[in-house]
């Protein structure tokens, strides 16, 4: 998405796009780690020093709230953002939290079967499959 869609995304909703909030969204949308709050913090922080923890908040559920973001929520109370909000797997070790993406045509197809089937088009969709991360298993049989 461009900036500029984002900015008008904002402004729809409201809000103002101040740099901060444009150096949230650029770290966040980027990604391809499904960072952290405090990832995406201490990342911006970095340009902006001034930024608040609450701002990254506000900004991320905003960036929810008007779809270009999927919030994963994790058993350890330490959500992961995801900007990748079509048909797609999660693949979360249970150890560490790390989280990779899985895509394929035959997914995008099977869901918009589901769709079909359902009779209306879903608010979001979240599949999450759980492993051992490489590193993780790797450390668990030493």
């Amino acid at each position: 998405m461009e900036i500029n869609q984002i900015i008008a995304k904002f402004h729809e909703k409201g809000f103002k796009a101040t740099p901060q909030r444009l150096a949230i969204c650029k770290y966040v949308l980027l990604s391809k780690d499904h960072p952290t709050t405090d990832m995406i913090y201490n990342e911006v922080k970095q340009e902006y020093p001034t930024i608040s923890l609450a701002t990254v908040y506000q900004t991320l559920h905003l960036l929810s709230d008007i779809g270009l973001l999927q919030e994963l929520d994790s058993n350890n109370g330490i959500s992961r953002y995801d900007p990748k909000t079509s048909p797609h797997i999660n693949i979360i070790c249970k150890k560490c939290g790390k989280v990779e993406d899985y895509e394929s045509e035959r997914l995008e197809k099977f869901w918009s079967k589901i769709v079909d089937d359902l009779g209306f088009k879903p608010l979001g969709q979240r599949i999450d499959v759980y492993r051992y991360c490489e590193d993780c298993r790797r450390s668990r049989v030493k």
